[in-house]
């Protein structure tokens, strides 16, 4: 498997991919699709990143900001950035310096609607 995935592509205009798994079974397209961003949230590291930069107040963050709430180094951070950009779940621009990320919500609504689990 390539280390240089694709970016994920929304699977509808609306960014509604598909129902709950509980309703009915997950298309191979649609699975083939949002896997990789499952996989990307699945490290802590990654996990709190994507919380900080999807509650940024301005809706962006400045990876300056990102990299003194971990205990760990500026590559390290970059490589786990780097991770959620490749699986679509972040945009980033490059500004001077300084690289600033947004998250994508059309992804992030598609991952939050295949997990929505409806009372029976």
């Amino acid at each position: 498997m390539s280390k240089q995935a694709g970016p994920l592509t929304d699977l509808s205009a609306d960014a509604a991919c598909c129902p709950s798994l509980t309703q009915q079974r997950v298309p191979a397209e649609a699975a083939a699709v949002l896997a990789p961003a499952f996989k990307a949230l699945g490290d802590p590291v990654r996990l709190q990143l994507m919380s900080m930069i999807a509650s940024a107040a301005d809706g962006e963050v400045c990876v300056c900001d990102l990299t003194p709430a971990f205990d760990l180094t500026g590559p390290t951070i970059s490589h786990h950035l780097r991770t959620l950009r490749e699986a679509g779940l972040v945009d980033a621009e490059r500004r001077g310096t300084w690289v600033y990320y947004r998250a994508r919500p059309a992804i992030l609504h598609q991952l939050a609607a295949l997990l929505t689990v409806e009372p029976r």
